[in-house]
């Protein structure tokens, strides 16, 4: 069974329904946020300029040097094993499965429904047969790709290092949980990716309390050029602080991480907390003002919105 680095108290399902009794009644406010602009064609075509495209929640589609590389995949309706309940898209994918540039390369931070999905993994896989990608994963959680027929896939721990074509790739420590049902839960590690190309550096944050994990990562590997960092899902505070930062918090790892230039997720796709849907982006703006840091330097997208990122280079 893993564990995270910092001790800390993990809530149990009387926690849960505390909760929920708080908030009877009650839910966040859903607003229909702007859909961003995408040349599908442009993707599939583009060989030599930088791009970063949210298609929502952790979902990113980094295109660096002719590589098409995803971040937790997940295109479907629901975050659930089950099609007719569990938590349900508010906002479409910003860019259809059908509609992906071949993928060369995908980072998978954890095993959770919102992440890890099984419908968008088998699709992905299919339409991209023979030539499947390659899936970066935490340890214990190949096992699971391999009982959908699926062997391209290569597990490490944190700290752990390998290389693909052109990338080394880590897999850094994060401060979550893991499970997919009532029995498994941490019998398989979450984590963050870093990914280095020459001069480039990305780091893909996964899904994360706050912790001083962050401080070290940014220690051992950092500053990084391109950072993708949670803002969203973080209210009740004493109940989502553990597992989720909040926009605050974010900024705090964009610092300490040394990132020049940070994306804000986890956020605006699924409603998972109590906070309203678009009250992550207005967070962190003042958080960022009140940390005098610039608003350019950490943003938010609209879903399938794609950002050039020839400003970084």
């Amino acid at each position: 069974m893993y564990k995270n680095n910092h001790h800390h108290e993990m809530h149990g399902f009387l926690d849960v329904l505390k909760w929920k009794w708080q908030t009877l009644g009650q839910s966040p406010r859903v607003v229909d946020l702007p859909m961003g602009e995408n040349d599908p064609e442009y993707l599939r075509k583009n060989g030599k300029e930088p791009t970063l495209t949210w298609i929502g929640h952790s979902s990113f589609l980094l295109q660096f040097d002719g590589y098409n590389i995803l971040t937790d995949p997940h295109l479907t309706d629901r975050a659930s094993p089950l099609s007719w309940i569990g938590p349900k898209r508010v906002m479409p994918p910003g860019l259809a499965l059908d509609k992906l540039p071949e993928i060369d390369l995908v980072l998978i931070s954890h095993n959770h429904y919102d992440h890890l999905d099984r419908p968008t993994i088998l699709r992905l896989y299919e339409q991209q047969s023979p030539n499947p990608p390659q899936f970066m994963v935490p340890l214990g959680v190949k096992q699971w790709f391999e009982n959908e027929g699926i062997h391209t896939v290569t597990e490490l721990g944190w700290w752990d290092q390998t290389n693909y074509k052109k990338f080394k790739l880590t897999a850094v420590p994060a401060q979550h949980f893991s499970g997919r049902g009532l029995g498994d839960q941490n019998e398989t590690l979450w984590a963050g990716w870093v990914l280095k190309s020459g001069s480039f550096s990305y780091y893909f944050a996964g899904d994360s309390g706050y912790s001083e994990d962050f401080k070290e990562i940014g220690r051992r590997l950092g500053p990084f050029d391109l950072s993708t960092i949670p803002i969203g899902a973080y209210e009740p505070r004493w109940f989502m602080e553990v597992v989720h930062v909040d926009p605050e918090e974010a900024v705090r790892i964009h610092q300490e991480v040394g990132s020049r230039f940070s994306v804000g997720m986890h956020w605006g796709t699924f409603l998972l907390a109590d906070e309203d849907m678009d009250d992550p982006p207005r967070r962190l703006q003042k958080a960022l003002k009140n940390h005098e840091i610039s608003i350019d330097d950490f943003i938010t997208l609209k879903h399938g919105e794609t950002l050039k990122l020839d400003f970084l280079f």
